[in-house]
């Protein structure tokens, strides 16, 4: 049994934590609920909760029942497949694009993935009930879900394509700049140690890449801080696969807000 966010991480906030926050962050910071019409808003967003997201956190375990999902606001979490003998390798990323726990709505309701916060920040968290209940309602929501569903299984299929085939500097620019889509700002906290159990891949061989990025200007690394100092290069080191990922997300999903309802700037493009 997972020692997820639903019995033993972090509660919700409530109160003065919350107000304290009111003005940090919005629902509205998470693409999909600030795409919602005025009507599922209405049904939506008095049900939703902020609730803090610390590095590390288990959300689920493989082969758990799914009771809620969450909608990033400033972290990451990446969904992980698990082998018996322990080792793991990351099969996407999922921030203020998406929301966790698809298999959920999609009459699943476990899934054989693990969800872990890979960088910590904040999610409002729903009863999964609720999101299932508007889902079919045949509404709005259900098909911008579906849509960010086709997103969610485009990235799986070409991370499986890239682990396999590209290098591990590839794969790292690729992880790199799927993750700044992902959150507001050009900054990453994520440890080399980190990255390379979410790539599958020994820890030196991310030292040695991501020491080529900082030595041609890319990135600068610094005690677990990653800048993106030059994105636009970054991208051109990149392979393909960032780009197919990004196209379709462009395609089905609505832009997001060019400033966060938040006051923070989105990903420099």
């Amino acid at each position: 049994m997972s020692q997820d966010a639903e019995t033993t991480g972090k509660p919700p906030l409530v109160g003065n934590d919350r107000a304290s926050l009111s003005g940090r962050h919005s629902l509205e910071d998470n693409h999909l609920l600030a795409a919602l019409s005025p009507s599922e808003r209405e049904r939506i967003y008095p049900h939703l909760e902020l609730i803090a997201m610390p590095l590390g956190q288990v959300l689920y375990e493989s082969g758990d029942v799914l009771h809620h999902v969450y909608f990033p606001t400033d972290c990451i979490v990446s969904l992980l497949y698990v082998m018996s003998d322990g080792a793991s390798a990351e099969i996407s990323v999922v921030g203020n694009d998406g929301l966790i726990g698809v298999a959920l709505f999609m009459g699943g309701e476990t899934t054989p993935n693990r969800a872990v916060v890979q960088s910590a920040g904040f999610a409002y968290r729903l009863i999964g009930q609720r999101l299932k209940d508007e889902f079919h309602h045949n509404g709005g929501m259900q098909v911008l879900l579906l849509r960010y569903t086709q997103t969610l299984l485009t990235q799986m299929a070409q991370t499986a394509v890239c682990n396999r085939h590209h290098s591990v500097d590839q794969q790292l620019c690729r992880w790199l700049l799927l993750s700044l889509d992902r959150v507001y700002g050009n900054q990453l906290i994520m440890t080399q140690e980190l990255i390379a159990n979410m790539l599958g891949v020994r820890r030196e061989g991310v030292t040695e890449a991501a020491g080529r990025l900082q030595k041609v200007g890319v990135i600068r690394y610094v005690r677990g801080h990653i800048t993106v100092l030059d994105r636009p290069r970054l991208e051109q080191l990149c392979c393909e696969c960032y780009a197919v990922v990004k196209r379709e997300t462009d395609r089905l999903l609505p832009s997001p807000p060019k400033t966060s309802p938040s006051g923070r700037h989105p990903p420099r493009k």
